[in-house]
């Protein structure tokens, strides 16, 4: 017969907000345990007592089987003194050191509760802030940790009595959950004029009827203000493009269920677990020729951004009209989603024709995550609602705790002890005071909520960057500067659990190098403390600086200059400014040098598709990657060029050497330059001679190759050019293992094909599953570089 024993449990991980005491509970009392359970600032705390067998299965089943929404990282147990005292109980929950517990993301409602919305006789029929321990807002409403309802917005919510008695009933799946409420006393949903006035009726009826007329409709969501329309509604997708001042960029959808979305899209497998699972993101999905959208939807677009319903509201909606409806943060182009009612009402005002809200407040806000399928895994582009404040795990723990500040566009932060990153939402691009207020809000918000007070800030190099500054102004912190392509490949080690040395390839649109010049077509030798330039893109000039970006045609002119017949389309197009501009760039006259490996697909870009102009980032470069040919397998030749030589001289092209084009590496370790000392030169330092891809183009194209056989043959020469520089940086370094990092890799017809080709040679490949390849990870590089650093420090 068993002893009567008495332990302490501990739980580490996202234990809180995921029905952790319930489940305790049930299980404590189902194998005849007495005890007590709650949540404190670390975690959840168990006192269990009873026969030793029972205790330790009940350990077992904590650890192996803890409930859906949980992760547990750590289980640890100790003995105490037996009490003999009866019954199981769930204690008040404690809070008197710093927060360190971790909490849930949001999560999509549950099939349970989706049943109850949809019976006419349960109680909360039709209620559309239906929830359970299984589901429901969660991160958005939190205020404090640990999280007990008084900590969330919902504490200006009293339960009425069937709500309370379904709280303290162990035996109900609502069961200590925390957003609990009913009709009763719960939140309450409103539509509202742009007055705003409440308009009378059933508020969903109402909104459904609007959208058919071809309003424009504000919805309330999880984490912020949605702009609504009918996605086969030409003329009212039209106005919302020209309200929201968004010309070009495809909306997101949301489709009422799941066949609906395979009317529009082509779904396999892994794209229907993410559409359908808890997190409920946005998926990007290759478009079907027959999909009933208006065509200002995406124009010119090959893929679909779809999510379907994850708040009871949009199913209620979307019951009252069962069609897709684009589904759009609500915000004007270039700023953050609204999310405070005050706000959302005076920035949308113009915007939206009426407002479908509610008076439970929205604490964090947080856009809806956008992923895409590569390999049958998740490849991030936007990680937010569903996802953070998920952690990610580090291979090493910290010396001391980081704040990673992040990078300008597609911003987040991380801040991190430990072995645990918490990279935040998407916050958005830090180009105005409101994206950078709610980059401290956020940091601040994160700081309180985790306990976590940072000693180490780590920053980009570029000074300009309002994250830098931002640092800079951070008192009582060691600051580090980070190169931001390091930054990229550092956070793919750490995406990946891995600290040895690496072959990296940082491939994006620009970030700021220690020479001072414009990279960001970069092949690097790193590890998390420091690393070499082994090779880039050979750098060309960009004429006009930021405007290059916006008018890519400038790259066309940089890259090719007068070799450009005046009766081809680009410099017909741009004949007025064409001579003046390559002129700009041979004298380098306000014309930065850059390695970036985005403007080259600008310039092809341009060449291809005619997109002389974008309206958003990145647009020609997706435009390109969509029209592609994924049959044709021939590849420009590009070559790859030794440092000692530049791509004029070996070329036979025009005998005038361009400005900038120098090809040397560097060496950057941990120093003072920034952060970094740089040096030139380095074993087999090369470069890649771009413009021989560029030339490649144009040739197929004064011939009339058709589009997408140009696009994939140069798919082909960016991912054989791939393969022969991380080919040559083995030959001088034995590394196997390349890691693919930058927004260039977003694109899967060039992942997929670079990857194959490294795989073919031998190499093992590293690529992004938790953090986006874009720069959105940089701030998890950030601080994993900076932990390194530190390890480095305390070591000497």
């Amino acid at each position: 017969m068993s002893s009567r024993i008495r332990a302490e449990v501990r739980v580490d991980g996202v234990v809180q907000g995921v029905g952790f005491r319930p489940f305790a509970h049930r299980l404590a009392t189902g194998l005849g345990l007495c005890g007590v359970v709650g949540n404190d600032e670390h975690g959840v705390f168990i006192e269990v007592e009873g026969a030793s067998s029972a205790v330790d299965e009940f350990v077992r089943a904590v650890r192996d089987r803890p409930p859906p929404l949980a992760v547990v990282d750590r289980v640890t147990t100790r003995r105490i003194p037996v009490t003999g005292e009866p019954g199981f109980g769930i204690a008040p929950s404690t809070g008197a050191g710093r927060g360190r517990a971790l909490i849930s993301p949001d999560v999509a409602t549950c099939a349970d509760c989706l049943r109850e919305l949809s019976d006419p006789a349960d109680r909360r029929y039709g209620y559309p802030f239906i929830n359970c321990t299984a589901c429901g807002p969660r991160f958005t409403i939190v205020l404090a940790s640990p999280y007990d309802r008084a900590a969330t917005t919902m504490a200006s919510f009293p339960m009425c009595g069937a709500c309370a008695e379904e709280y303290h009933d162990p035996g109900s799946r609502r069961f200590h959950a925390q957003p609990l409420c009913c009709a009763a006393c719960g939140p309450r949903l409103r539509l509202l004029d742009a007055s705003p006035l409440e308009i009378p009726g059933d508020p969903l009826e109402a909104a459904a009827a609007l959208l058919r007329q071809g309003r424009i409709l504000a919805v309330k969501g999880i984490g912020g203000y949605h702009l609504a329309v009918r996605a086969g509604d030409e003329r009212a997708v039209t106005a919302l493009r020209a309200r929201k001042h968004r010309e070009d960029r495809p909306f997101a959808l949301m489709a009422p269920d799941l066949a609906s979305a395979r009317r529009l899209c082509a779904i396999g497998p892994e794209e229907e677990g993410l559409l359908t699972g808890r997190r409920r993101p946005i998926v990007l999905l290759r478009r079907r020729a027959d999909a009933e959208v208006a065509p200002s939807v995406a124009p010119g677009a090959g893929s679909l951004g779809v999510m379907l319903p994850y708040s009871p509201l949009h199913h209620l909606l979307l019951r009252h009209l069962p069609e897709p409806i684009v589904l759009t943060s609500g915000n004007l182009s270039d700023e953050p989603i609204a999310y405070a009612d005050e706000t959302a009402f005076k920035r949308l005002d113009g915007v939206a024709d009426v407002f479908l809200t509610h008076d439970r407040p929205i604490h964090t806000r947080t856009d809806d995550s956008v992923v895409r399928v590569f390999r049958g895994r998740e490849l991030p582009i936007r990680r937010s609602r569903g996802y953070v404040p998920a952690p990610s795990p580090l291979a090493d723990d910290l010396p001391r705790p980081v704040l990673g500040c992040g990078a300008e566009l597609k911003h987040t932060f991380c801040l991190a002890e430990g072995r645990r990153a918490f990279v935040s939402h998407h916050i958005g691009d830090l180009e105005n005071y409101e994206t950078l207020r709610s980059f401290a809000e956020g940091a601040g918000h994160f700081e309180r909520l985790f306990g976590i007070r940072p000693e180490v800030v780590a920053h980009d190099l570029h000074p300009e960057y309002l994250s830098t500054k931002y640092a800079l102004e951070r008192e009582g912190v060691d600051l580090v500067g980070v190169q931001h392509h390091h930054a990229h490949i550092a956070s793919c080690m750490a995406d990946n659990g891995t600290a040895g040395r690496v072959i990296g390839v940082a491939f994006d649109g620009l970030g700021y190098g220690p020479d001072g010049t414009l990279w960001g077509g970069e092949f690097l030798v790193a590890d998390l403390a420091g690393f070499r330039r082994a090779g880039h893109l050979a750098a060309v000039p960009m004429p006009g600086g930021a405007a290059a970006i916006r008018q890519p045609w400038r790259m066309a002119a940089a890259y090719l200059g007068s070799r450009v017949p005046e009766a081809l389309g680009v410099r017909a197009r741009n004949a007025a400014r064409w001579d003046a501009v390559v002129a700009m760039a041979e004298r380098g006259v306000n014309a930065p040098a850059t390695s970036s490996m985005g403007r080259l697909f600008d310039a092809v870009a341009v060449l291809t598709t005619g997109r002389d102009e974008v309206t958003y980032e990145g647009q020609a470069a997706i435009e390109l990657e969509q029209i592609a040919d994924p049959g044709e397998h021939r590849a420009y030749p590009c070559r790859i060029l030794d440092a000692a030589r530049t791509p004029d001289e070996d070329s036979g092209g025009p005998a005038a050497r361009r400005p900038h084009e120098d090809p040397g590496g560097y060496t950057v370790t941990a120093g003072d330059v920034g952060g970094y000392t740089v040096s030139p030169g380095g074993p087999g330092a090369f470069a890649v001679a771009g413009r021989d891809l560029v030339e490649a183009v144009l040739e197929d194209a004064r011939a009339g190759v058709a589009a997408p056989l140009i696009s994939a043959r140069f798919h082909n020469g960016v991912a054989r050019l791939i393969v022969a520089g991380c080919l040559r940086v083995r030959e001088h370094t034995g590394l196997p293992v390349v890691a693919l990092s930058g927004g260039v890799f977003q694109n899967l017809f060039l992942l997929e094909r670079a990857s194959a080709l490294l795989e073919e040679q031998g190499f093992t490949v590293l690529v992004h599953t938790r953090v986006p390849p874009n720069d959105a990870g940089i701030s998890l590089g950030q601080v994993a570089v900076a932990g390194a650093r530190d390890r480095r420090r305390s070591k000497a």
